[in-house]
């Protein structure tokens, strides 16, 4: 139990450290989609000019992405690989992985989308231009993602318990 938590908390780290360095590099428009809307409006001047940034500061975010995503799955695959040592039945794998989605998708909405974007000025210390816009005191502007999310979570976990039980 005490791995799960740590692993927990290592994933949590990871999507707020995914998070930041998206902000900072901006490395393709597509992540800005996840802003309000009025933030969206905001930030196209600076989407259009990520074409004609420098190929060099382009790569570097984008890696630090995939180096975010990818050290979010090996410690899902952490998880498994330990739960198979500890010989986890299927209710044990579920249970685990139930812990660590839940337990990410609760900081994603209370730590980041509620007090990370209401609450502080974060982003907009690396977004200045979207400095006043409502969108950033709007919690809860996504609901649909995040019940999609949510709803996605036990099957997703459910599979990944089948995949570590065969």
């Amino acid at each position: 139990m005490i791995l799960t938590l740590i692993l927990t908390v290592a994933l949590m780290i990871l999507l707020f450290l995914s998070i930041w360095m998206a902000t900072i590099f901006m490395p393709f428009a597509a992540l800005a989609k996840n802003f309000p809307k009025d933030v969206q409006e905001r930030l196209k001047p600076r989407l259009a000019e990520l074409e004609k940034r420098p190929f060099k500061e382009k790569f570097i975010g984008q890696i630090i992405f995939i180096l975010c995503m990818t050290s979010m799955l090996v410690v899902m695959l952490i998880g498994g690989i330990d739960g198979i040592h500890h010989n986890y039945d299927y209710w044990q794998f579920l249970l685990r992985f139930l812990i660590m989605g839940i337990g990410v998708k609760a900081f994603d909405i209370i730590g980041l989308d509620f007090f990370l974007l209401t609450k502080t000025h974060f982003f907009q210390h690396y977004l200045p231009e979207t400095e006043g816009c409502a969108g950033w005191q709007n919690f809860g502007y996504n609901r649909k993602q995040q019940l999609k999310h949510c709803a996605m979570i036990p099957v997703c976990c459910a599979v990944m318990a089948w995949i570590f039980t065969l």
